[in-house]
């Protein structure tokens, strides 16, 4: 049975490439798409969630805007890496969906309430705003959920400080809420996401599909590739949000340690440090993990084998 996912998100190029590898898996049944600040503003990420949906033929799926600003500090994005719409590079269509009238977070909190317990997996890409708060509104989702499965932090690297992943250093207090709650969650932090490189022959193989979305991911590359290698000096884009979605459709693609992790949020160098406690083995009773050594072949396989069996909606 396909496994039912909220993508919470913030597009972003490499959320971009996440919503493409979730509606293309034939194992993965895509429940709902809610937006959240972070690569750029709510209004920018939200308009193009809906234009990735148009270029990969999404429909019949819920689409809801959710935290404008983090819980507690001044919203920040990242217009060095993504361009000053989120997701420069591409020409993006017009949307063709219509927003859900709920707010993100209770959109969430409905989906995940409206399913049996333990069939729902939460996959946040973004700042984990919306998911704190769908969490402190709705306790009960929490015991409901089957995983949270997120992008961001990391264990030895961090990218937006020298210690600090940019999702969570955004809304430490919103990460420090999710780390926290009592459900089983996966940290795919840089220590396994700057793995997922988008190397030449990773572009080559997605170019061979030929298709308006692999294109569009082609361009997506080219443009977060330029951006990668001038501000933080990669010869190949690390492709970090993909990697959450792949790991729900093929956990094998990676290895996963338990261990407790928590978050920093008192810290003048460390704010936002998501911190593993590898002293002992972990707990009986932990229920956090995090990703490492990612299989890079097969990661790739499953984003080319997305892309071709998305074909060439109708634009």
């Amino acid at each position: 049975m396909p496994k039912k996912i909220i993508l919470d998100c913030d597009p972003g190029h490499d959320d971009a490439i996440a919503m493409l590898l979730a509606h293309g898996s034939p194992e993965i049944e895509l429940l709902a798409v809610t937006t959240v600040m972070g690569n750029q503003t709510l209004e920018k990420v939200t308009h193009n969630a809906l234009s990735v949906a148009r270029v990969a033929g999404i429909t019949g799926v819920p689409f809801a805007a959710g935290a404008h600003r983090p819980l507690v500090r001044e919203v920040e994005t990242a217009p060095s890496i993504h361009g000053e719409s989120g997701l420069d590079g591409p020409v993006l269509p017009d949307p063709v969906l219509e927003l859900d009238s709920r707010h993100a977070v209770d959109l969430i909190i409905d989906t995940i309430m409206s399913h049996e317990p333990g069939t729902v997996t939460l996959v946040p890409t973004g700042a984990l705003t919306n998911i704190a708060m769908a969490a402190r509104k709705e306790p009960r989702i929490v015991p409901r959920v089957r995983e949270v499965v997120l992008m961001g932090g990391g264990v030895h690297v961090g990218n937006w400080s020298a210690v600090a992943e940019f999702n969570i250093v955004i809304d430490p207090e919103a990460a420090h809420i999710v780390f926290n709650e009592k459900w089983p969650l996966v940290m795919v932090g840089l220590d396994l996401t700057h793995e997922a490189l988008a190397t030449t022959e990773v572009a080559e193989r997605i170019a061979a599909v030929n298709t308006v979305p692999a294109r569009f991911v082609g361009e997506l590359l080219e443009f977060f590739g330029e951006t990668y290698k001038r501000e933080q000096g990669f010869d190949y884009p690390p492709v970090h949000d993909p990697c959450a979605v792949a790991y729900v459709i093929d956990p094998t693609v990676m290895k996963v340690t338990k261990v407790p992790l928590d978050v920093e949020l008192t810290g003048a160098l460390t704010l936002g440090m998501t911190v593993a406690d590898f002293r002992a083995p972990a707990p009986a009773e932990c229920t956090t993990h995090v990703a490492t050594d990612l299989d890079h072949g097969k990661f790739w396989g499953l984003v080319v084998d997305a892309l071709k069996r998305i074909g060439d909606p109708e634009q």
